[in-house]
């Protein structure tokens, strides 16, 4: 029987630790009190099994829980359920890891491009990728185009829309994608490079689609999407069906219990993130160096056979900690600049500005071809 290991952080002491771990496995799967399950074979098939119990620190405990993959139905919104469905309202409980088994990995089937995809998108091999964002909300398409330009001309890799850019009246979706797709081609005749540029996917489904749609028949080989703003069962859909590399933005990632190194780092791949934008120990949230380190090797590492994930940390890391944070994530890595570049106080200085970001990315690692 294949089974998918979840791990949880429980607020409980050693002593009441395994009964509050036997609740998340029915909890999870059949939902009801152990009294009332006298099937022993439904027992056998669909209920969660402990498998590990320890103590975490002060009053805490860390649980494994296997659960038969039947019970997933093979369904993304239906893992989802079993995971961490209605034990996420209990606030004693945090889900912390995630350990698919290979036939839901097949299942679902990761990343399409991968690391490997996006070098290829953007003809680096070697060195740390480079990406920042076109921004601020409330700009015109002319003046977003302006900026893509600008960081075009600098050769930084990969520039995305900001996660606030939508379908806005000020600033609509298909002027926005036309205006920086002609400005990143103006910028390849200078420059004979072509950056990637990433356009934000937002809204309820069929205005998603339409997007991903309208994206894709003007050019651009990357899209990006918030999976959890749209839904993580619409994110995996919306990978399957897209002809381009996906970015996966960590916006509202923060309202659910869930440990940054299982979310982003096994969820968003097994539901096929090319690449996973999230807030890194540099810069203005804090997260933990060992959150990173496990959400960077959890994305890059083996998993039955999927495609690794490409790591984009961002939220705020400076022109000043890219050679530590560099050293930190390695080469196969792509760091995400955005306000502290627009700081410049011109577009001369903000071309400098990103020149520079992208002579120390290169330093770093090694220039490419």
């Amino acid at each position: 029987m294949d089974l998918l290991r979840v791990t949880y952080r429980l607020a409980v002491d050693a002593a009441a630790a395994e009964a509050r771990a036997e609740q998340v496995a029915r909890e999870q799967t059949v939902e009801v009190p152990r009294e009332a399950l006298r099937d022993a074979e439904l027992v056998r098939r669909i209920v969660g099994r402990v498998e590990a119990v320890a103590a975490d620190g002060d009053a805490h405990a860390r649980v494994t829980i296997a659960y038969p993959v039947e019970t997933t139905a093979l369904d993304p919104a239906q893992l989802l359920n079993v995971v961490f469905g209605m034990t996420s309202l209990q606030p004693d409980a945090e889900c912390v890891a995630i350990d698919p088994p290979a036939s839901l990995c097949r299942a679902f089937g990761g990343p399409r491009f991968g690391i490997e995809g996006l070098r290829k998108a953007v003809g680096v091999e070697r060195r740390a990728l480079t990406c920042t964002a076109v921004k601020p909300m409330g700009l015109a398409p002319e003046a977003l185009a302006a900026r893509m330009r600008i960081f075009a001309r600098a050769g930084i890799d990969v520039v995305k829309d900001d996660q606030g850019l939508a379908d806005h009246a000020f600033c609509p979706f298909d002027a926005r994608v036309r205006a920086c797709l002609a400005a990143v081609e103006e910028a390849a005749d200078e420059t004979g490079r072509r950056t990637l540029y990433a356009p934000n996917l937002i809204g309820a489904p069929e205005a998603l689609f339409r997007q991903l749609r309208v994206a894709e028949d003007l050019g651009a080989r990357a899209v990006m999407a918030s999976p959890l703003l749209v839904g993580l069962p619409v994110f995996a859909e919306l990978c399957r069906r897209a002809a381009v590399p996906v970015l996966a933005h960590p916006s509202f990632g923060g309202v659910q219990r869930f440990a940054p190194e299982a979310l982003f780092g096994t969820l968003y791949r097994l539901y096929g993130a090319d690449a996973v934008i999230f807030v890194g120990y540099a810069g203005r949230f804090g997260t933990s160096r060992a959150a990173c380190r496990a959400l960077a090797g959890n994305l890059r590492g083996s998993l039955h056979g999927l495609r690794p994930a490409l790591p984009v940390p961002g939220g705020g890391i400076t022109l000043d900690e890219i050679p530590e944070v560099v050293s930190f994530y390695g080469r196969e890595a792509m760091l995400l600049i955005g306000g502290s570049l627009l700081v410049a106080p011109d577009d001369a200085a903000l071309f400098d500005r990103s020149c520079e970001f992208v002579r120390r990315v290169a330093a770093c690692t090694g220039s490419d071809a």
